[in-house]
């Protein structure tokens, strides 16, 4: 079973940047789509970014121009530069793949705050 583990949240000011990786237990990436979700406190967990194993990226609506997903496939992970960050960008963060084929991991908290 592949299991992902999420790092690189923390705290962080409005108009902040982060960069949150992701890895796997097993080769996925290469092979499945993979994307990064984040689930705002409460509120449903919704899609951020998604790139494809041919390097297709897609962004929501609310992060497009801010966000840049990137993945590593010889690591096995994959990135997550945020940059321009405020408050709704605020929850917690995780990696799968697209659409969800693994359990979810921990996860990591991002909190953008003054």
């Amino acid at each position: 079973q592949v299991q992902f583990a999420e790092s690189g949240g923390g705290l962080v000011q409005p108009g902040g940047s982060l960069t949150l990786s992701c890895t796997a237990s097993k080769t996925v990436f290469s092979i499945y789509a993979m994307a990064w979700y984040r689930q705002a406190p409460g509120k449903q967990r919704e899609l951020v970014a998604v790139i494809t194993n041919r390097g297709n990226i897609n962004y929501a609506t609310s992060v497009k121009g801010r966000f840049t997903i990137s993945g590593d496939n010889a690591k096995n992970a994959m990135y997550l530069q945020m940059n321009s960050l405020n408050a709704e960008d605020t929850g917690v963060y995780y990696c799968n793949t697209s659409p969800q084929l693994v359990p979810w991991g921990q996860g990591t908290q991002v909190t953008v705050s003054s």
